[in-house]
């Protein structure tokens, strides 16, 4: 019977979810798990995707975005079978250089992305993962003091183009000594206040709202922003969806794709397995194989 080590249960990547994968093949628990999580990706993907058409086609009838963005041909992996960095080797074999490159990563949820965007952080000189999260809190917050100020309800509304067109004009990114950085007018640098004031509970309870209102500004943002980072010398990967993605201008363009649909099920089954198991070992780095695999069999139940 295979078994699985502390180590290898510690590392929570790749490695290990092979491992869990191998473990329990032809278990009944993880079968059945794997059908519920291959079944929650898709219908979870299905929704956002709806969620953020509306966005984009928002952006488009109010002319912030263009309908139909010229889009470089799209590079597919197939990552059955293959490890995080022999996936990311793939993509790196398609730069020109070693600096200044722009990758966009997209694919299904369950694809491996997350993983093969940390194993080109680890290998690439001065490489950044651009996040909008942080530009629709911004705004977010942004849309919260002007209603405070105006003495108003916040409301979809209140968000009319011209009032976020203002928002965006505020708005820089800047370098500030060796890093870039997003500013509000000039003065207030959003690394400074993004786990305070951009993480109170009424800022995440509008974020949805905002974001659905503001695709087209936020994705002109990062593809400026993007292109700062660039002729830095940077390397920027930008990881997410097609439709927004579509907007950022670059030829390296890389989509993670699956052969067989259900193996996304059985990789984020393994990837809760895991984690549970690690959890309810709580992390001890001593634990004998007997032990680690019996905890994961007594997880997988319990999942």
């Amino acid at each position: 019977m295979a078994t699985i080590s502390a180590a290898v249960l510690a590392r929570q990547d790749d490695h290990t979810s092979e491992a869990v994968l191998k473990l329990l093949k032809g278990n009944a628990a993880f079968e059945a798990l794997s059908v519920t999580e291959g079944n929650d990706i898709v219908t979870r993907d299905q929704e956002d995707d709806v969620k953020l058409a509306v966005g984009i086609q928002y952006a488009v009838s109010k002319g912030v975005l263009p309908k139909d963005p010229h889009v470089d041909p799209v590079t597919k992996i197939v990552v059955t079978g293959k490890s995080a960095d022999e996936v990311a080797n793939e993509i790196i074999a398609a730069f020109p250089s070693r600096s200044g490159n722009v990758i966009v990563l997209q694919g299904l949820s369950g694809t491996g992305k997350g993983t093969t965007v940390k194993r080109l952080q680890a290998v690439l000189p001065h490489c950044v993962c651009w996040s909008n999260g942080n530009v629709f809190r911004t705004f977010t917050h942004l849309a919260s003091q002007h209603c405070e100020a105006q003495g108003i309800e916040f409301s979809k509304e209140v968000l009319t183009p011209e009032l976020l067109h203002s928002f965006v004009q505020r708005l820089a990114f800047e370098k500030f000594d060796d890093c870039f950085d997003v500013t509000i007018d000039g003065s207030i640098r959003v690394n400074t206040i993004q786990n305070t004031t951009l993480k109170m509970p009424i800022i995440s309870s509008r974020v949805p709202t905002v974001a659905e209102l503001t695709q087209g500004e936020v994705v002109l943002f990062a593809a400026k922003a993007v292109d700062t980072l660039r002729e830095a010398g940077c390397n920027v990967i930008l990881e997410g969806r097609a439709q927004t993605l579509n907007y950022i201008p670059t030829p390296l363009r890389f989509e993670l794709v699956m052969e067989n649909v259900s193996l996304l099920g059985e990789r984020r089954a393994a990837q809760r397995v895991m984690a549970a198991a690690q959890k309810a070992l709580g992390g001890a780095s001593d634990a004998s194989d007997e032990a680690v695999t019996e905890a994961v069999l007594k997880v997988v139940e319990t999942l």
